[in-house]
């Protein structure tokens, strides 16, 4: 078996090789909790997620670690503006963050360090002051501390720019920057009126960190000198990305990460997006509009990492489509291999975990998966698929879903629509066809859709409308 992904740093597909046999360290960016997380920021937790739960189904141990930035220019702005202090502005974006990772079936990272700890202040201290030893950082006239990018040749091997390029005695105090102004960046930010409580005390007096130690801080703390595997989304890759390969290695001496993983950005309805254009989207509106967090899960998931994606609300609509189909064909497995005593092995199933192998080509590993429904579907339609084989197919379908989660949720029918069907199975009982007929039109005005089979009524939700 070999695992192969794209690293940005070679521009090259890779094997998996981690320091560690059968273990992976990843790190992957959380969320800056000064607002709810939006689903261009979900399309990289899930793909971090679909990584993680891939290289587990293939036997390795992952150890994950993702960050919380809750101190940083937006944090402060956002807390000053409040007039509330910093952790108690973002403790209620925190909170629901991890509803939405719940609510999207993203599996809990190992460790969740969170920037302001007393332990990761403590540490980012400690790399600031190596750094300054050594020569590749300084104090500025207004107290903060400067990375001199230029005593590391290597800075901009990730983003692949030339250093050349650089304007020398340019220093950049936003954590965030263009390339076109790119200098020497702040690790430490000397205190300001408008950074109000927010502060530490430091060997260059009181201040805070910038954005870019707290993650190198926290994920060498975590994880140790090297790491196997960093991501994020391609919008990290400079300055942040680059700037933690930086500052980590001139401090540790080792190479700082193994394999870099980024993913393209997404779009919604073929536009960039933003609050402006009307198109831009928290799980939460989403969820106000009816779609559940595994539609919006297998919308996010269902295009390859490093390809662009386009946010349709069409495509959210296929997205229950698609589950709907594989909902209803692993209740017809579950219900055939219960009489089943034994396994009998199935064959066929291969290229789903193989699709992943590359490079996580989740295109090619969904279309896989439906492959063996549609084909199976026809053997059970036939009567030639055996309870032995269902038994099997459904182990086989507890590893796919392990690495999907694309499972089922207790979607509560409400009790109007409860009651109308059981009028309707009443109709049906006393063969009041129009009757019947009208009941599940009234059923689907509430949003769901009934279905008769040889068990009964088989009610599920309805899919959207197109750009609802």
């Amino acid at each position: 078996m070999s695992i192969r992904f794209f690293n940005t740093l070679t521009r090259q597909i890779e094997n998996l090789s981690p320091r560690e046999d059968g273990h992976v360290r990843l790190y992957t960016c959380g969320p800056t909790v000064y607002n709810f997380a939006h689903i261009g920021n979900f399309r990289a937790y899930i793909f971090e997620d679909l990584l993680q739960r891939h290289l587990e189904y293939r036997g390795l141990r992952v150890t994950r670690v993702m960050n919380l930035t809750d101190v940083d220019d937006k944090t402060i702005r956002g807390c000053r503006a409040a007039g509330i202090p910093l952790g108690e502005f973002t403790q209620p974006f925190k909170a629901a963050f991890f509803e939405d990772l719940d609510r999207l079936h993203i599996k809990r990272a190992d460790y969740f360090p969170e920037a302001t700890a007393t332990n990761h202040i403590e540490r980012m201290i400690q790399m600031i002051s190596v750094l300054i030893e050594k020569g590749h950082a300084y104090r500025a006239e207004d107290g903060s501390v400067y990375f001199r990018i230029r005593s590391f040749p290597n800075y901009g091997k990730l983003a692949h720019f030339n250093l050349d390029e650089l304007r020398d005695g340019v220093r950049v105090s936003n954590d965030e920057y263009e390339k076109e102004n790119v200098g020497d960046f702040a690790l430490w930010k000397a205190w300001d009126p408008a950074d109000g409580d927010v502060g530490w005390e430091s060997p260059w007096g009181r201040g805070r960190p910038g954005w870019h130690i707290e993650c190198s801080a926290m994920a060498t703390g975590i994880l140790g000198p090297e790491l196997d595997i960093h991501c994020g989304g391609e919008d990290n890759i400079f300055p942040h990305h680059e700037a933690e390969i930086a500052q980590s290695e001139c401090v540790t001496g080792h190479a700082f990460v193994r394999l870099w993983m980024h993913c393209k950005h997404l779009q919604v309805e073929g536009s960039k997006m933003s609050k402006s254009a009307g198109n831009f989207f928290t799980l939460r509106d989403l969820m106000d509009k009816g779609w559940t967090g595994r539609e919006v899960r297998y919308a996010l998931i269902s295009v390859k990492y490093r390809e662009p994606l386009n946010f349709t609300f069409d495509g959210l609509a296929a997205a229950r489509s698609a589950l709907q189909r594989l909902d209803e064909w692993s209740i017809r497995i579950r219900e055939m291999a219960a009489s089943a005593n034994r396994e009998k092995p199935f064959g066929g199933l291969e290229g789903f975990g193989e699709a992943l192998d590359d490079d996580l080509n989740i295109s090619a590993a969904l279309a896989s998966l439906f492959d063996v429904i549609r084909d199976t579907n026809r053997l059970m339609d036939r009567g030639e698929l055996l309870a032995e084989d269902a038994k099997f197919l459904l182990s086989w379908l507890a590893g796919v879903q392990s690495v999907l989660a694309f499972d089922a949720e207790s979607d509560p029918v409400p009790d109007e629509v409860a009651a109308i069907l059981s009028r309707r199975a009443e109709a049906r009982s006393a063969k009041e066809w129009k009757l019947s007929d009208t009941l599940r039109d009234e059923i689907l005005s509430f949003g769901w859709v009934v279905k008769d089979t040889k068990e009964g009524q088989k009610l599920t939700r309805a899919p959207k409308p197109a750009n609802s």
